[in-house]
């Protein structure tokens, strides 16, 4: 069976040389992102850890699903045809798992957090309150931000994901197995309001990482 051609010159630094899996590699050169080299950095609510960031959330944050916005399609009809236009972004919901840090109180602070929203000892929701701009909740239940570093091979920041006005969504705990000697961890999935990304020199950071 003949080579599958390559259309990428190795001028840019792609090699057309296969690995075992019959996939080109890729030069040093490009310097790659990988996907164990991040950090996730939370600012939490006051009332949850007295609210500020918290480092030992950022050192059980093990692995974080994609983040992105899905705009929907306006549909505009004509006399034979339609024609689409952009429409609302709608924020696509972020999942992150935990490491169960119990010495760091990591499930601790994770529960709280949700249960600022729906407490289940009681059955309270969170208050809400007419303002000019409607109904709104009241509480402090929202992170102004969480910031996802992108690092390079030094630890330095590459890109920075900022998501605002996140909120738990979801909580589940990994099963207790005596079968395996697995890590326990702690999976919560997070609503935002909107997200930016760029360099941290753009975005107007200073990460202490």
């Amino acid at each position: 069976m003949p080579d599958r051609p390559y259309f990428i010159s190795s001028e840019l630094g792609r090699t057309i040389e296969r690995n075992g899996q019959g996939l080109p590699t890729i030069s040093e050169g490009l310097n790659s992102v990988r996907t164990y080299s991040f950090e996730a950095h939370f600012e939490l609510p006051n009332g949850v850890r007295e609210g500020g960031g918290d480092p030992f959330l950022t050192l059980a944050a093990k692995q974080v699903t994609n983040t992105g916005f899905t705009v929907e399609d306006i549909e505009v009809h004509r006399v034979n045809d339609r024609v689409f236009y952009p429409g609302k972004p709608s924020p696509e919901e972020v999942t992150i798992t935990f490491d169960n840090l119990y010495q760091k109180k990591v499930s601790t602070t994770l529960w709280n957090w949700f249960k600022s929203i729906y407490n289940p000892m009681t059955g309270e929701l969170m208050e809400n309150v007419t303002t000019a701009l409607g109904v709104e909740p009241r509480g402090d239940f929202k992170s102004r931000e969480l910031k996802i570093y992108q690092l390079d091979p030094h630890g330095k920041p590459l890109m920075t994901t900022k998501l605002f006005g996140v909120y738990p969504k979801s909580w589940k705990t990994a099963e207790f197995n005596y079968s395996n000697n697995e890590f326990h961890t702690i999976e919560m999935s997070f609503r935002y309001d909107f997200m930016d990304q760029g360099t941290s020199q753009s975005l107007g950071l200073n990460p202490a990482i």
